[in-house]
């Protein structure tokens, strides 16, 4: 008589979850990079962005600045309106709107310093010591690649890697869309001032030729 035996299924492994895990939180990412992709690559939010852009930029007084302040003005309207645009739902957007706010409390802050004491002498910026530099070259390269990552997204200095990759999968797409719209933006306005001018020219060459002698 012939015997069966039956072969049951083994129990998984420590390495088989952590694989499984893996696979799952790579498919999250995956899936939330193609969200926010495609939201920040619709014309619709591209206008959207444009729209409130252009108004940020007229409230903000270029014409009073240096070239310096005026373009690190144009960038700071830039990122506050993509923040905006945003909605606050991301630790990104809501690092940039808090770190405006906290610009304009000190700003205030200072002004009334300025106003009740003389100004203090600014103090010496403490030097790096050797010690943390020779650290920061041993690190390993992805360690490195990611601690500059956290550097570039706003509000993701000391947040995990996972939290890390999040805000930078949504924080990519959106900085790509604000290169698009500016140059869109840009290229309207330049437009619209060559036309004027060559409008400006036409008329004043018409007026000379009216407003000539008769031969």
């Amino acid at each position: 008589m012939a015997t069966t035996t039956v072969v049951s299924n083994p129990a998984p492994t420590s390495t088989d979850r952590s694989r499984d895990s893996k696979r799952k939180k790579k498919k999250k990412l995956q899936k939330e990079y193609v969200q926010s992709h495609f939201k920040w690559k619709s014309q619709a939010q591209q206008q959207i962005y444009s729209s409130k852009l252009h108004q940020a930029l007229a409230r903000v007084n270029l014409a009073s600045t240096s070239v310096p302040r005026r373009g690190k003005a144009v960038r700071e309207a830039a990122d506050r309106v993509l923040a905006a645009t945003a909605k606050g739902k991301t630790r990104w957007s809501r690092a940039i709107l808090a770190n405006r706010r906290l610009k304009l409390k000190f700003s205030k802050q200072h002004k009334r310093q300025r106003v009740a004491q003389p100004a203090l002498t600014r103090s010496k910026k403490p030097r790096v010591s050797v010690l943390r530099l020779k650290g920061k070259k041993n690190l390993p390269a992805v360690q490195r690649k990611l601690r500059f990552l956290a550097r570039l997204v706003p509000g993701c200095r000391k947040e995990p890697v996972p939290v890390i990759l999040e805000e930078a999968i949504d924080y990519i797409p959106a900085l790509e869309m604000q290169v698009r719209a500016m140059a869109a933006l840009l290229n309207l306005l330049s437009g619209s001032g060559s036309g004027s001018g060559a409008a400006a020219s036409d008329s004043s060459s018409g007026a000379g030729t009216s407003s000539a002698p008769p031969s």
